[in-house]
């Protein structure tokens, strides 16, 4: 028997219990900053330098952190699904866990780039500095998606999600486009699971199944579920 398609797409709220803040809670890692000085191309032509010293902080924090039991229990569905992440995060605690699969909406901040070519990507595990600069001769960026920007991967992502034989939702509060849309994506047929502290209100089909609790917490749950679900059908 073929593995079903399961698809997850994930938000801050997983990676908050490995200790990475998020700047929609209090005390949030936007706090004291406003947001288009250190996350959009405006920022970055007005002052370079904030703006590095802001994602170089970022990925500290990053490298500190582990994945956490959410992370783990994701990258264990690979055994018995075909599993796909989409992440509107930049971390790499999914890869981390051993998810083979990952989609980055908003970039990856162990990455950086030109600022003048985008298909010039690093690794980067260091601060970047004024001065440091690609083959091209620009200077180098985090490779991450700011405000006002595209977001390049979001076209391969719908295709993914329009093939999901399950969908899971995690820690995202489906505020943030066009991210958010993806669930509109999904087949009628198809249930989709929702996994946070607080269910968003979701407009979009009837097989919906939200498990109101922390990532950690919901990510076992929902794995307690699938594999009673294969049971019965086995």
């Amino acid at each position: 028997m073929s593995k079903l398609n399961l698809v997850v797409l994930s938000g801050a709220g997983i990676s908050a219990e490995s200790g990475l803040k998020t700047f929609r809670d209090n005390g949030g890692l936007w706090e004291g900053y406003d947001i288009y000085q250190v996350a959009s191309p405006v920022g970055w032509a007005r002052n370079p330098g904030l703006v590095l010293d802001f994602y170089n902080q970022r990925r500290r924090d990053v490298v500190l952190a582990e994945p956490n039991i959410a992370h783990r229990g994701i990258a264990s569905l690979e055994h018995d699904f075909r599993v796909t992440v989409i992440t509107q995060n930049i971390d790499d605690l999914h890869e981390r866990a051993g998810s083979s699969s990952v989609i980055h909406l908003h970039g990856e901040i162990m990455k950086m780039r030109s600022n003048n070519d985008e298909s010039l990507i690093y690794p980067v595990t260091g601060d970047i500095h004024l001065g440091d600069m690609g083959a091209d001769g620009s200077q180098l960026r985090p490779h991450v998606v700011w405000f006002g920007e595209a977001v390049p991967m979001i076209e391969k992502a719908a295709e993914i999600t329009s093939q999901a034989d399950i969908f899971v939702i995690v820690g995202t509060s489906l505020n943030v486009y066009p991210a958010a849309g993806l669930i509109h994506m999904v087949k009628p047929a198809s249930p989709v699971y929702v996994i946070d502290k607080i269910i968003p209100a979701i407009n979009s089909g009837t097989n919906i199944y939200p498990i109101e609790k922390p990532a950690t917490e919901g990510v076992s749950e929902l794995i307690h579920i699938l594999y009673a679900d294969k049971d019965r059908e086995s």
